[in-house]
């Protein structure tokens, strides 16, 4: 399994793996999948300042995470959201795990303080990734999206990523440290997650 930053290349890999989630679940508050070329776009545009990190296995991509802005304002600019989707068949062996692991230590790096993430309920195994993950409840939106026939409750979710310091510098473009040896080490600490999990399973 290897990690890596997304490129819009990846575009049709990753929407093997999301179209589901737009399309039978709400998950996702998409109705329909984004083409090709939206998904080129928001991979290229994501990954000009923030980490969106794939794992890949055998060529295929297995599952992705990516951060986002939380808002535009310029008193949130040390926050993200966070998202992590797996392909069907790589769920249960701490592919999650390894992929937040990577993002939030790149995250990190960065200088960015606090992740954000949303969960549309229920969804049982997503607030368990999330809570073993860091995360803590801060509210839901009772009936905020409606989706598949009902209403949907989306429950918000926050994690520390920095110590808040009283004057904290400016966070970093992904560029200024794509290929360090950081940046290695924030991916390698994900991917021995996964192969961890995997051993255990006697794979």
């Amino acid at each position: 399994m290897i990690f890596r930053l997304a490129t819009p290349a990846d575009a049709p890999g990753l929407l093997e793996i999301y179209a589901p989630f737009c399309r039978e679940t709400a998950v996702s508050f998409e109705t329909e999948p984004p083409a090709p070329e939206e998904m080129e776009r928001r991979i290229a545009v994501t990954t000009a300042i923030l980490p969106w990190i794939v794992a890949e296995d055998g060529g295929v991509i297995q599952g992705y995470a990516y951060a986002s802005k939380h808002r535009e304002r310029a008193g949130y600019r040390w926050s993200v959201d966070v998202s992590v989707y797996l392909r069907q068949g790589a769920r249960g062996i701490g592919l999650g795990r390894g992929l937040y692991t990577a993002l939030f230590g790149v995250l990190e790096r960065l200088g960015y303080q606090n992740a954000v993430a949303g969960v549309t309920l229920p969804n049982p195994a997503s607030i368990g990734l999330h809570r073993a993950m860091g995360f803590r409840r801060v509210g839901v939106y009772p009936g905020i999206g409606y989706k598949c026939g009902s209403w949907h409750d989306v429950e918000w979710l926050q994690r520390p990523l920095g110590r808040h310091e009283a004057h904290p510098g400016e966070p970093l473009a992904i560029g200024e440290i794509l290929g360090t040896p950081a940046w290695n080490r924030a991916l390698a600490e994900g991917q021995a997650l996964v192969r961890a999990a995997g051993f255990a399973r006697g794979s």
